[in-house]
C-alpha cells in the first residue's frame, strides 16, 4: 500500500469515506492527512480550496491577538478538540468538522446597493468558497467568544463549537450567525 492511503490526521484519525451533506461546498472542503503545508497553496486566489479544511481551521484559529503565528499550539488545541469530539459522540471528528462547517455556512447574504444618494440591502446568494470561509470564521469567533475572559479551555470551547454546529444547535454561537445572516437576506429580499 502507498504511504498516502495509509496515512491518518495527527496518526489517528482516517480522512477517507468522509460524507458531505451539501453538494455545493464539496469542492472546497478538502479533507487531507496534512494539517500542516507551509503555505504553498498561498500564492494563488483560489488554491486555498485545495487545503485541508483540517489546516484551514487551524489558521483561522490563529488569527487573534494571542494566537498570532502560533501554528504548533493552535495544533494541539485542534487535536485535543478532536479528542473530546470523539468522546463525545464517537463519531471521526474529521467528519463532525466537515458537518459543522456545512451546517454553519450562510445561503444568502445581503449587499449594500447604491440608488442615487440611498443605500439599499439587496439579497444575494452566497459563493460556495465564501460559504466555508464564512463557516470557519464563525466557528472561530464561537470558540474565541466562549474563552474570552472565561475558565473554559479553547479545545473543550472548540469541542463545544463543532458538535453543536455539527447537530445544526442554533444556541452554538456559528449556527446562529448563520441563521441571522440569512434572516436579514430574507427581510432585503
Amino acid at each position: 500500500m502507498s504511504v498516502e492511503t495509509d496515512a491518518k490526521l495527527f496518526g489517528k484519525w482516517e480522512t477517507t469515506g468522509i460524507e458531505h451533506a451539501d453538494p455545493s461546498t464539496e469542492r472546497y472542503v478538502t479533507v487531507t492527512a496534512v494539517a500542516h503545508t507551509m503555505g504553498r497553496h498561498a500564492g494563488k486566489q483560489f488554491q486555498k480550496s485545495e487545503i485541508s479544511i483540517v489546516e484551514r481551521l487551524i489558521n483561522r484559529l490563529m488569527q487573534t491577538e494571542d494566537n498570532t503565528g502560533k501554528k504548533e499550539q493552535t495544533t494541539t488545541v485542534v487535536r485535543e478538540a478532536f479528542e473530546i469530539v470523539h468522546d463525545r459522540t464517537g463519531e471521526n471528528p474529521v467528519q463532525v468538522l466537515v458537518s459543522a462547517v456545512e451546517n454553519s455556512a450562510p445561503r444568502e447574504e445581503t449587499v449594500r446597493l447604491k440608488y442615487g444618494g440611498i443605500s439599499v440591502p439587496q439579497a444575494v446568494d452566497t459563493a460556495p468558497q465564501r460559504r466555508v470561509d464564512q463557516a470557519l470564521m464563525f466557528i472561530a469567533e464561537g470558540v474565541h467568544r466562549q474563552t474570552f475572559k472565561s475558565p473554559t479551555p479553547v479545545a473543550e470551547a472548540l469541542a463545544n463549537q463543532l458538535t453543536g454546529a455539527a447537530n445544526g444547535d442554533v444556541s452554538t454561537y456559528a449556527v446562529s450567525q448563520k441563521e441571522e445572516k440569512e434572516r436579514v437576506a430574507a427581510a432585503a429580499r
